[in-house]
């Protein structure tokens, strides 16, 4: 059971893709998340989102001539929503300071043990390396890429035969826990960035 967070304690949640760590977010901590936003219209965590009666903000990065023009108008309408805290939960576009500096932290959470495999494919180069473990990392985000002050990190054995599949069936199970931890350990004072 997660803990309860203090009262005021509000975030948002951005994500690009199905919205499985969205999914762990609402199931912990209901009344905490203030929106969730993202750069594609047809991901399933909006309707996740729609489902828990969550404001969505959907920007379309097309509508921009540049990624700071974009992050500026993604931040704007996340702050609308009087947020505390930023989560990345498989958001998958890179965040300029335009959008970094306008939140008193944002966390975003990774599929490696970083600073290993930085970036996208990182379950696949960890294959293809042929590394013993690898794991989740929750950070800090900075401009630079998956760089930021680590908050929390586990590791999960890599299996022989192993496919990118069962790897991650593996790892969101500690994505899940590992991230609902840092929003707590944010909201109570644990971590700073």
């Amino acid at each position: 059971m997660p803990e309860e967070l203090p009262q005021g304690s509000r975030f948002a949640v951005l994500a690009s893709g199905s919205g499985t760590n969205l999914q762990a977010l609402l199931d912990a901590y209901p009344a905490n998340v203030a929106v969730v936003a993202g750069d594609r219209g047809d991901a399933f965590a909006f309707e996740r989102a729609r489902r828990a009666g969550v404001p969505t903000e959907h920007v379309d990065p097309s509508d921009f001539m540049s990624r700071e023009d974009f992050d500026r108008d993604l931040a704007g309408r996340v702050a609308a929503h009087d947020v505390g805290l930023v989560v990345g939960a498989g958001y998958m576009r890179v965040l300029s300071p335009v959008f970094l500096e306008k939140f008193p932290a944002v966390l975003n959470v990774h599929p490696s043990l970083l600073p290993e495999f930085r970036g996208l494919r990182a379950v696949e180069r960890a294959l293809e390396a042929g590394v013993g473990e690898t794991g989740v990392t929750v950070h800090f985000m900075v401009e630079e890429l998956d760089a930021g002050p680590v908050v929390a990190q586990e590791a999960v054995p890599v299996l022989p035969g192993e496919t990118k599949k069962s790897v991650l069936e593996r790892l969101h199970p500690v994505e899940h826990r590992l991230l609902v931890r840092a929003v707590a350990d944010f909201f109570c004072g644990r971590v700073a960035v």
